[in-house]
């Protein structure tokens, strides 16, 4: 670094007096880290998230379904009984911000687990290069298309990628890519799929995260047979950017792919070559005549341009960034071995991961959407079916939460702030959240309490997070209040809950004299006039009713009733803002309902979802409940190991389950028999309705007649 003339800490001086940044050229004096070129965006920091949250076991799937009299014996690992995995890695399908996972991931007890695979051998992500982007979907109800709306976790997720720009967006890819990188193994490869709104951007990041001397390729994706939607004056847009970088380009896994040409009509004739060693060249090769030998060339070697026909038909299953296949193998084949683990942090549909699962990889997925969550579940299930009729190998899978948030995350404070300044703001962003969630709910403000915030009609309220689903910590928290001051009902508000929450910890309240009420806070609580005209609707968690059936030892589960409670938009909204001759769908009460408006303005409401089973898009029954304890690892604060804690739950072990696809739409109402051993035992139903939100209820059954 090169000695500041008297002069510049002079300057140095004023500028930090008068509380003004630095000119740019004193970052050069000051600090020797010296790069011929850089990106640089605003809040650039070198600093990553470097917290550790458990993960939580929520489900898992061994086998796609059990059927009669028919089970795959396996060869991979040894099973049980029940045809469950006991030895040998599980597949990891994480819910959660994908900053916290590669956090807990790198730092984490789990970094064990993954170093004893030999690492993460390739990572494939797609993040959301798309400004307009916005977590919202689009649900297909008979022939009409409703848009869900993202929810409020879901639009914070979305500000804080967009919320400033492209600013926030390098920002948020920068601190990721570094997480990445250190839990990349020496040997593997990244490849980033964009597009041309933010690869130059991309491009830059992954050379000083990576290195420039890593960079291998860019691919170019290029879509086949898409539709022209408008005339321009510049080319239509019809490709995607892959960039492939390694972490160290001297051992990188590399192998040789050739795939078939898919045009008969493109095969060619070439001679072929054999070694000489005497002239050290490849000469043609001749029969006993001399005559040249020819072959038909009907493959070629893979390189860094790909054609694509767009997704059509059944070949889509419903997410807006779904990718095709035929990519993942091509890069799966050259950047991994069969066995190697691989990891997609924005997993989407879950394409990359299915493919792994095609292709005999172990993997890792991790999404913020529970839709996507949902969605990529429903495909691996398809894979082991179609795995398992082929009679191949599969590995079971599990979902996991991250749980037990630290305080600062609930609320979204800035990290960089000083310790005074953290908590000040804190507080004053605490305060105003829960005023505003309070005022739309019409309850009252209270004092004096640890997890509650105020009262209506009989009821304390507590309100959840403003960023992140209320947790089983969270609830356990307002249940050891009720015992020590004797409340016994109790409303809880969230944005979101975590996966699994209910019913246990519900049932486990209600043991102790609780009666505890979770209602989802609404969008709407941010709308300051439906807040003044009491608007606004915080609707139940969802209703499942189901029926045993028990024949002798045998035991099956038949759905009987589903119920909602969604609102988005309003039917006299709609009604209002209509021009004629167009049409919009609401949700009002758990209804979903289309209000047309006809040529001569007259007004039409058609009821979409006619019966309770359109609201049900898959189900599935655990046929012996509690008969795996959930399992986390914690930090002993005194000793630093990691130790293996029972959290009191158990995780659903999915062994049936029925769901509607792209392809075919029907759902069985009644689970197959299942054989279990006399005696009582809890059967646990898990239903996730069309948005990706699940629901589970328990019950206890007598088999066999043995008490």
């Amino acid at each position: 670094m090169p000695r500041l003339t008297e002069q510049e800490q002079q300057e140095i001086i004023r500028y930090l007096e008068a509380d003004k940044p630095l000119p740019d050229k004193y970052r050069f004096l000051l600090f020797g880290d010296k790069r011929e070129v850089e990106l640089v965006w605003n809040g650039k920091t070198s600093e990553v998230c470097s917290s550790v949250l458990p993960f939580q076991v929520i489900e898992q799937v061994d086998e796609p379904r059990a059927e009669k009299d028919t089970r795959l014996q396996m060869s991979l690992f040894d099973l049980d009984s029940r045809g469950r995995q006991l030895k040998g890695w599980t597949n990891k399908l994480i819910w959660g911000d994908n900053k916290l996972i590669l956090s807990s991931l790198k730092n984490g007890p789990m970094r064990e687990e993954i170093e004893r695979q030999g690492g993460i051998k390739l990572i494939y992500i797609d993040p959301p290069f798309d400004v307009g982007a916005d977590f919202s979907m689009d649900i297909e109800i008979g022939d009409d298309t409703f848009t869900k709306k993202p929810n409020i976790l879901e639009e914070i997720a979305y500000r804080d990628t967009w919320g400033k720009g492209t600013d926030s967006f390098i920002a948020m890819i920068y601190e990721r890519l570094v997480l990445m990188h250190d839990l990349l193994a020496d040997n593997g490869s990244i490849y980033v799929h964009c597009d041309w709104r933010v690869n130059s951007f991309i491009r830059l990041v992954l050379n000083e995260v990576f290195g420039t001397d890593n960079f291998q390729n860019e691919m170019v994706v290029h879509y086949t047979a898409v539709g022209l939607k408008a005339k321009s004056k510049k080319f239509h847009q019809n490709t995607e950017t892959v960039f492939y970088f390694t972490k160290n380009k001297s051992e990188h896994i590399w192998n040789e792919v050739y795939e078939p040409i898919k045009d008969a009509s493109k095969y060619r004739t070439a001679s072929k070559h054999v070694w000489n060693p005497k002239t050290g060249t490849a000469d043609r090769l001749r029969d006993e005549n001399g005559k040249i030998q020819y072959f038909e060339v009907t493959e070629y070697k893979a390189d860094n341009f790909i054609e694509l026909p767009a997704l059509r038909g059944d070949n889509k299953v419903g997410y807006p960034t779904q990718k095709h296949e035929d990519l993942f193998v091509r890069i799966l084949k050259v950047s991994s071995n069969e066995g190697d683990l691989l990891a997609d942090f924005f997993c989407g549909s879950g394409t990359a991961l299915a493919v792994a699962e095609q292709l005999g990889r172990k993997w890792i997925g991790a999404d913020l959407g529970k839709f996507a969550i949902h969605t990529t579940r429903k495909r691996l299930i398809g894979v082991q079916r179609q795995l398992k009729a082929e009679g191949k190998n599969y590995r079971a899978f599990e979902i996991l939460n991250l749980g037990k948030y630290e305080r600062q995350h609930y609320i979204g404070v800035n990290p960089n702030l000083r310790e005074a300044e953290q908590q000040k703001q804190l507080e004053e962003k605490e305060a105003a959240f829960v005023d505003l969630i309070l005022r739309a709910y019409r309850a009252e403000k209270t004092d004096g309490f640890k997890t509650f915030n105020g009262k209506k009609a009989g009821r304390l309220v507590a309100v959840g997070p403003v960023n992140l689903p209320v947790t089983r910590l969270f609830v356990e928290e307002v249940i050891l209040e009720c015992r020590e001051k004797h409340i016994t009902r109790v409303d809880i508000l969230g944005f979101e809950f975590e996966m699994g929450l209910f019913p246990n910890v519900l049932d486990e309240a209600r043991a102790k004299g609780i009666e505890i009420a979770p209602k989802y806070i609404p969008a709407e609580v941010f709308d300051k006039r439906a807040v003044d005209k009491n608007q606004v609707v915080f609707h139940d968690v969802a209703f499942v009713e189901v029926k045993p059936h028990v024949q002798g030892n045998r035991v099956a589960v038949e759905l009987t009733d589903f119920s909602v409670f969604y609102s988005q938009d309003s039917i006299a909204a709609a009604e209002a803002s209509l021009k004629d001759k167009t049409s919009k769908i609401v949700l009002e009460r758990g209804q979903m309902i289309k209000v047309s408006k006809d040529a001569n303005g007259f007004v039409n409401r058609e009821v979409l979802t006619q019966k309770w089973t359109d609201w049900v898009d898959y189900w599935s029954v655990d046929f012996n409940f509690e008969n795996k304890r959930e399992i986390i690892r914690v930090q002993n604060p005194d000793s630093g190991e990691w130790e293996e804690v029972w959290t009191g739950e158990y995780i659903f072990e999915n062994e049936w389950q029925s769901f509607r696809t792209k392809k075919d739409r029907s759902l069985e109402l009644k689970s197959i028999y299942k054989e279990c051993t006399p005696g009582r035992r809890k059967l646990a139903v898990k239903v996730v309705d069309i948005f990706g939100t699940d629901t589970m209820t328990i019950m206890e059954v007598n088999v066999g007649g043995k008490r």
